[in-house]
């Protein structure tokens, strides 16, 4: 994807060069969620590193207020920094193309983009690496450490910086379905309505992956893509899919767990966007998925 190299976004919140303690105070929720991170991480095999964007379901059940210990500075590296003008860039092209394509009322309100280490406060909770990129409603903020970019390329299979951009434009797509009242109200539907394979926690993710195809779109549109750009964000879609990642880590497929959707639906979804850059032909809420 071609970008600026010393490209900056006001957008873009970094704060690389804090490091939060770890024994910050929760709720009794807010622990157990914890609790079910460092379960997950180690069901699938990661280390410290959970499935892609599972951290976005489990953060959005953490309420409660959050107390840190103490904060210290760490070392950022000076000079020119590639991974924070990549990200961006790749967010102010994501957030300008929702400003003309918002499809609903009262205009499209930009999102921030937090950059940190290891650990950092949020309106949901504390956010942690471990959790991959997610999203807090709260403060409408996406959040990143971008270590997991490495992740991303050596343990998920999916390198180059496009799949870096649609891990991006995912994230802004859990922020317009914020802005719409979609995700309030898959989250405050019935369990068994949002479980399975069919569940609307899957739709909610498969439409995400649409609208990070709509913006893909648009930045071909814009000259922006590169030789092989599009096949990286397909593989990435592949490489995290619910069937594959169970598949990888204990040879058993449970349908009935899915949260995110197969590796097939995810492709197609994300194609459906970028065949048609319009969002409105992400309804996945409708009919089959």
């Amino acid at each position: 994807m071609r970008y600026d190299e010393d490209y900056e976004s006001p957008d873009v919140i970094d704060r690389r060069d804090e490091e939060h303690g770890g024994g910050a105070g929760l709720t009794a929720g807010s622990g157990a969620i914890g609790l079910l991170l460092r379960l997950v991480a180690s069901r699938f095999g990661f280390g410290g590193t959970v499935v892609l964007f599972v951290g976005y379901y489990l953060l959005q059940s953490l309420g409660g207020s959050i107390s840190l210990p103490g904060t210290r500075r760490a070392t950022t590296p000076t000079g020119p920094d590639p991974q924070r003008s990549f990200v961006a860039f790749a967010l102010d092209d994501i957030q300008n193309f929702w400003r003309d394509a918002y499809p609903g009322p009262g205009g499209y309100q930009r999102a921030q983009l937090v950059l940190f280490r290891n650990r950092t406060p949020t309106a949901c909770g504390l956010g942690a690496a471990a959790t991959g990129p997610f999203y807090c409603p709260g403060d409408k903020k996406a959040y990143i450490d971008l270590s997991f970019f490495q992740t991303l390329s050596e343990r998920l299979g999916a390198p180059g910086d496009f799949a870096r951009a649609y891990v991006l434009a995912h994230e802004v797509g859990h922020h317009v379905q914020n802005l719409q009242g979609t995700s309030r109200r898959v989250h405050q539907a019935p369990s068994s309505r949002q479980k399975g394979a069919q569940g609307l926690s899957v739709r909610l993710e498969l439409q995400a992956d649409c609208f990070a195809g709509a913006w893909a779109h648009y930045a071909q549109k814009k000259g922006l893509l590169e030789a092989g750009d599009l096949e990286e964000a397909l593989r990435a879609a592949q490489a995290i899919g619910d069937d594959t990642l169970q598949r990888n880590s204990s040879g058993t497929v449970r349908p009935e767990t899915f949260s995110h959707g197969t590796s097939k639906q995810r492709e197609q979804w994300f194609a459906r966007g970028f065949r048609s850059g319009d969002p409105k032909v992400c309804d996945s809420f409708s009919g089959a998925i």
